[in-house]
């Protein structure tokens, strides 16, 4: 008996094991699967899911809770291309481009313009991206969207999160044409899909914002870890026409590194991948990951809204028997920061140095069409379990006992999240 029960916890622990431990293999991942070294401007990679872990007996799933980021896109911000292009056609005037920089300089003016024209907006492969993870979620819990029931989603105003939405609600759509599926984006609903981004009147602030960490300091660890000279060296001869441009060589080699990572969102030709050697690729995602996870730490606490929202849609629902999910299309700084409120997976965890950071927080976790779910079930009794699934995986909420696996009591995910609201009042 002894032996049994011995070899039953351990089993238990062995299967809880990929939920909870921390990852110190992430900087191996990191070197082997270049994608991931894109970090959040890579696109959603879709490997194949692990089995997801069955519900308990007698528990059948009836809603889903979700907040989606938006498909791939080109770079946000129309600077990121302006100031490299500044900077190679201000260093070809110069004469002071490597034989690698004049290259590198010549492929990068030809492929600027468009994404520059169109900075911000959903590229072709982010509209593929979001159908598809629609038909998934319709396949995995086809129950849940069975006959006429209602679909609900609101999106972000930006353009590429209101074509996301409709690429998703398409993807459920081809799966049942009797959804009844109501789209909405306005001014109003960004208080709950990008709280720092509604408009000014609406904006709350909450306790426990902008706190500080103690840890060393982005810009510390920047320099600790990125090889600024080594990139510079292998485009220009000189760099002391930085001097006189905006932002310097440093913001330079930070803007290039967006466009090392983000162009395979919208190109399939390998032109830049030649840039960077793979210690130096590695210890980019390592500093872009760190600044993330300090942005992360002072910002959760702004997506309460959200978690509100989280909530009450869901006793909504638990009450209208026709509603199926309840959508909503953001961004990837809304997300991140969700997710760190959440602490999933630990992914919250302040260790004692900031070079552990990336044994809890990797950000390649939010990648473009980056997708969170909350999935309910419930028995006979009207009971209530639910689930969270961080693109496609099952992950922990260590905040909580679990009753099976990843599954957990919605009432013990109440009591949580009203004492965090509670310990975060509205200033």
């Amino acid at each position: 008996m002894k032996k049994m029960i011995l070899a039953f916890f351990v089993g238990w622990f062995l299967l809880a094991l990929p939920l909870y431990a921390q990852q110190y293999d992430v900087l191996d991942q990191v070197r082997s699967d270049v994608r991931k070294s894109y970090g959040m401007e890579g696109p959603h990679r879709f490997d194949t899911p692990a089995p997801l872990t069955k519900a308990p007996k007698g528990y059948k799933p009836f809603y889903i809770n979700h907040y989606g980021r938006h498909g791939s896109r080109y770079a946000w911000n129309a600077d990121t291309y302006i100031i490299v292009h500044n900077a190679f056609a201000k260093a070809k005037e110069l004469g002071v481009l490597t034989p690698y920089g004049q290259e590198f300089a010549r492929k990068y003016e030809v492929f600027y313009m468009e994404p520059w024209i169109n900075a911000g907006d959903l590229v072709p492969l982010g509209f593929d991206q979001h159908q598809r993870i629609g038909e998934f979620i319709f396949d995995t819990f086809p129950a849940v969207f069975k006959g006429e029931r209602k679909v609900d989603a609101l999106s972000s105003t930006s353009q590429r999160c209101i074509v996301s939405m409709g690429a998703f609600n398409l993807g459920l759509k081809s799966r049942n044409e009797d959804l009844r599926i109501r789209l909405n984006s306005n001014h109003k609903g960004m208080t709950i899909v990008a709280p720092p981004s509604a408009p000014r009147t609406l904006r709350k602030h909450y306790k426990g914002e902008q706190a500080d960490l103690p840890l060393e300091s982005a810009d510390d660890f920047w320099d600790r870890k990125v090889d600024f000279d080594g990139i510079l060296d292998k485009l220009f001869t000189d760099c002391s026409f930085f001097d006189g441009l905006e932002g310097g060589s440093r913001s330079f080699v930070v803007e290039l590194f967006q466009i090392y990572c983000g162009y395979h969102n919208y190109v399939t030709e390998p032109l830049f991948d030649d840039l960077l050697t793979d210690e130096q690729r590695v210890n980019f995602w390592e500093a872009f990951n760190y600044s993330s996870f300090r942005t992360d730490q002072t910002a959760r606490y702004s997506e309460i809204p959200l978690l509100v929202d989280f909530i009450e849609k869901a006793k909504s629902a638990f009450l209208d028997s026709d509603k199926a999910a309840d959508l909503r299309f953001g961004h990837d700084y809304i997300l991140e920061a969700f997710v760190a409120l959440l602490n999933l997976n630990g992914c919250a965890t302040v260790p004692a140095t900031a070079d552990e950071v990336k044994y809890w927080f990797q950000s390649y976790n939010i990648p473009m069409a980056a997708t969170l779910l909350f999935v309910y079930y419930k028995n006979r009794k009207d009971d209530i379990l639910f689930k969270v699934l961080l693109n496609e995986e099952e992950v922990s909420l260590p905040a909580l006992n679990p009753v099976n696996g990843p599954y957990y009591r919605w009432s013990d995910f109440l009591a949580w999240a009203k004492a965090v609201i509670e310990a975060h009042p509205q200033l």
